[in-house]
C-alpha cells in the first residue's frame, strides 16, 4: 500500500512524527512537506504551492494522509484529476479553534481570526478519516465545534459535527523512544535535577514553573536545573529572569545542540514538573517519563492517558502553584535521602513506532478497505 503524507509546516514534532512513520511503516510512504516556518501563511497558502509539488512527484497512492496545518478543500479542489478517487485521512497535531494564543500575537488583539479555525472545521468534514493523538484533544475540539459555529450568522450547520464525530478516532502520537536508549547513563549524583524540554512558549506556561522554583530557592532547598526546548523571538521573558537568578542551580540552559545531548540530560534529570495550558499529547513529556524522570503533572489535558490509574496519586497534581510547590518539595526530599527511591516504569514504551506502527498501518489500511 502506498500513502502520501503531506505536511504543510515540516519541522518539529510534525517533521519527526512524518518521518518516523515513514520509516517504521510495512506501508510505502512518501512526504510532501513545505518548510516548517510562518505557520499562518502556511494554512492559508500551503495548499497551492502542495498542489504544484504534487504535479511534479511520479508517486500513485492509495491513501491521502494529511495533517491539520493542511487546507484540504483547496487542496483536494487544486488535485482533483489526482486526488478524487483517493481516500483521505487528516491527522491533527492540535487545532486552532481550541490551542491557547500568546496575548503577545496581533491576532489577539482583534479576538483572533476564525478563518484557522475554520480551515481546521472544513478540512475534517472533507476528510474520509479524522485522527486525533489523544483522546482529549478529540473531545475538546468535537465539544468546541458547536459554539465556534453559533457566532457565524446563519446555516451554521451545527448538526455536521455529527458527521465528523462519527468519523473520528484517536491514534496516539508514535515516538521513537527506543532511540533514547542509545544515550543511556548511569549516574548518581547528591542534588536532584529538575529538568524542563518544552517550547519556550507561553502556552506551557513557565512563569508558574519559575516561581515555583524561585521558592524553592529562597527557602535553601538545594536541587539543580536543566532548561532545554526550542527558544523563539518573542519567547517570554520569565525565561531571561530565571537564568540570572538561578544561574547557581543551572546545569543547562538552552537548546540542546543534537539529539545525543538532549537524551543524555533527560537520562540525567531526576524530575519533570509540568504547568502547561496545553498539551494535545504531551511527547516531550512522554520522552521524558520513558528516561526515568519523574513526572509531576496537572490532572487535566492529555496526560492522565500517560500514567496508570493506579499511580495517579503520586504524580499529579490539582494544577495550583501551591500543589506543584508541595509536590516537588517532597519528591526532593524523597530523592535526597534515597537517590533510587523512583524505580523504573514502562508507562509509556507503547508510544514507541515499533510497537505503535502497525496499529496505523492496519488502521489506514480499513480507511482504504472501507472507501472502495
Amino acid at each position: 500500500m502506498k500513502i502520501l503524507l503531506v505536511e504543510p509546516f515540516f519541522v518539529g514534532s510534525h517533521a519527526t512524527w512524518a518521518k518516523g512513520y515513514q520509516q517504521f511503516s510495512q506501508h510505502e510512504v512518501e512526504i510532501l512537506q513545505l518548510p516548517g516556518r510562518h505557520w499562518k501563511w502556511r494554512m492559508y497558502g500551503g495548499a497551492v504551492s502542495l498542489a504544484r509539488e504534487m504535479e511534479k512527484i511520479n508517486f500513485q497512492p492509495d491513501l491521502l494522509l494529511v495533517t491539520d496545518m493542511l487546507d484540504l478543500t483547496t487542496f483536494l479542489a487544486l488535485t482533483k484529476e489526482q486526488t478524487a478517487h483517493l481516500p483521505v485521512a487528516i491527522y491533527f497535531h492540535e487545532n486552532q479553534i481550541t490551542y491557547p494564543w500568546s496575548p503577545a500575537d496581533a491576532d489577539k488583539k482583534i479576538e483572533r481570526n476564525n478563518q484557522y479555525g475554520f480551515l481546521n472545521y472544513t478540512s475534517a468534514l472533507a476528510a474520509d478519516s479524522v485522527c486525533f493523538n489523544s483522546l482529549y484533544h478529540q473531545d475538546v475540539f468535537l465539544e468546541a465545534l458547536p459554539p465556534f459555529l453559533r457566532q457565524f450568522p446563519d446555516f451554521q450547520e451545527i448538526d455536521l459535527v455529527d458527521n465528523i464525530r462519527k468519523k473520528s478516532t484517536v491514534l496516539s502520537l508514535g515516538l521513537d523512544l527506543k532511540r533514547l536508549d542509545d544515550f543511556k547513563i548511569e549516574t548518581t549524583h547528591e542534588i536532584p535535577i529538575i529538568l524542563w524540554n518544552h517550547r519556550w512558549e507561553y502556552d506551557k506556561n513557565p512563569d508558574a514553573f519559575f516561581k515555583v522554583l524561585f521558592r524553592l530557592k529562597n527557602e535553601n532547598i538545594d536541587f539543580r536545573l536543566v532548561v532545554l526546548g526550542e527558544k523563539y523571538h518573542q519567547s517570554p521573558p520569565i525565561f531571561a529572569e530565571a537564568k540570572a537568578y538561578l544561574k547557581e542551580e543551572i546545569l543547562h540552559f538552552g537548546y540542546a545542540p543534537d539529539f545525543a545531548t538532549y537524551a543524555e540530560w533527560l537520562w540525567r534529570a531526576d524530575i519533570i514538573p509540568v504547568t502547561n495550558f496545553q498539551d494535545f499529547f504531551g511527547g516531550s513529556i512522554v520522552e521524558a517519563i520513558y528516561c526515568n524522570t519523574y513526572p509531576i503533572l496537572p490532572n487535566r489535558l492529555a496526560y492522565p492517558v500517560h500514567i496508570p490509574v493506579e499511580h495517579h496519586s503520586k504524580h499529579f497534581y490539582d494544577g495550583t502553584e501551591e500543589q506543584l510547590y508541595l509536590k516537588i518539595k517532597m519528591v526532593l526530599e524523597r530523592l535526597k535521602n534515597n537517590p533510587t527511591a523512583f524505580s523504573e516504569n514502562n508507562y509509556v514504551h507503547h508510544y514507541d513506532w515499533r510497537i505503535f506502527a502497525p496499529t496505523y498501518d492496519a488502521f489506514f489500511s480499513k480507511v482504504i478497505s472501507d472507501y472502495h
